[in-house]
């Protein structure tokens, strides 16, 4: 998958740059109105003002995603921890040991007095 995005940002690069370069006229941008009738005038290429333009159109949509991913984050972690919080423990059962006979080393010693 890494290989396909890359591939797309790729050609999507290179539409981008042949469009700058192809459109390298400058235009005049009119910005705002001043208060002697004239206005706050720039100078600007085509592509650079269209590249712009996009990058402004595209920012709503960007934070709208990045909200919506950093919501859905918060509610798969509150999820997950109360699912840690509710879950029982599967109890370990200890494994039974046979229990040790006179001939596997259990030994009564006896002590006389003599032995203190």
């Amino acid at each position: 998958m890494q290989i396909i995005r890359t591939i797309s940002w790729v050609v999507i690069t290179a539409i981008l740059v042949a469009f700058i370069a192809i459109n390298w006229t400058t235009v005049a941008v009119n910005f705002w109105p001043l208060n002697n009738g004239n206005y706050l005038h720039f100078e600007w290429p085509v592509g650079v003002i269209a590249l712009i333009f996009f990058a402004f159109g595209m920012l709503p949509v960007w934070l709208y995603l990045r909200a919506v991913r950093w919501r859905l984050n918060r509610r798969i972690e509150t999820l997950e921890k109360s699912l840690q919080a509710t879950a029982t423990p599967t109890p370990i059962v200890p494994s039974a040991a046979p229990a040790p006979t006179a001939t596997q080393g259990a030994t009564f010693d006896t002590y006389s007095p003599k032995d203190l």
